[in-house]
């Protein structure tokens, strides 16, 4: 009997390092097992750390998916459904790619192998659940940052670059000068960005799009501030009649 060749899949992203069931560490442990259980041949493991699943633009991923191309390994295994893909249409393709090239795809997880009708139309299931989660979270969070801009609050970084810096980028740019002249002009002085870089053309309309922010912030700030003076005075108004 011929053993299967496995090549194992960690990935994690930076906001998920700390989360219980997704550390690079349980992933391995989970991994290793299975392995173990199975008696499959382990050839390497390949992981992308700091990556995002919303996409499959992942060194490890690319790596992996080319060794199973050539031949090299037998099925691609990974601890959670999410760790390899949150896109529907992106496992679609994997799991045609799988199909069409004779690799398989395990999720630990589902308890499932894409080699057999019953775990494809199982993995097919939790992928689209996955992305709804995606979707639904990416939602919130929209609704969320529009509540604060509603209040006042100031979207986007925290300024770090020196007040006199930002008044100058505005002023030229009033005046007519390009993001790109803007931009050699400060590095021609040796003025450092907040990251002590050169300037880019980038760089200066990132900082005109940050004083916009914050003078958006500011008129919201003002107007409720109105309100509430006009609020004020019209109960003072009926306290007096």
């Amino acid at each position: 009997m011929t053993t299967t060749r496995a090549l194992t899949y960690l990935r994690v992203s930076t906001d998920e390092q700390a989360a219980s069931g997704l550390g690079l560490d349980a992933q391995r442990a989970t991994l290793a097992q299975a392995l173990k259980a199975r008696d499959w041949e382990h050839v390497e493991e390949l992981c992308d750390e700091g990556r995002s699943g919303k996409d499959m633009k992942r060194p490890a991923l690319t790596q992996a998916l080319a060794m199973l191309d050539r031949g090299e390994a037998d099925a691609l295994v990974v601890a959670k459904l999410d760790r390899l893909s949150r896109s529907v249409p992106d496992f679609g393709r994997l799991m045609e790619r799988a199909k069409r090239r004779g690799w398989a795809i395990v999720a630990l997880d589902l308890g499932v192998d894409t080699s057999t009708p019953a775990g494809e139309l199982v993995a097919n299931v939790m992928a689209s659940v996955a992305q709804w989660e995606r979707q639904v979270i990416a939602r919130r969070t929209s609704e969320a940052l529009q509540a604060k801009k509603a209040k006042g609050a100031r979207l986007g970084r925290p300024v770090v670059i020196d007040p006199k810096v930002r008044a100058r980028i505005v002023r030229e740019r009033k005046a007519g000068r390009s993001f790109q002249v803007i931009a050699e002009k400060l590095t021609a002085e040796g003025i450092p960005t907040a990251r002590g870089g050169q300037w880019r053309k980038e760089t200066v309309r990132a900082v005109v799009g940050s004083v916009s922010l914050d003078a958006q912030a500011r008129q919201i700030q003002q107007r409720q501030a109105r309100q509430i003076q006009q609020r004020q005075a019209r109960r003072n108004s009926k306290v007096s009649v």
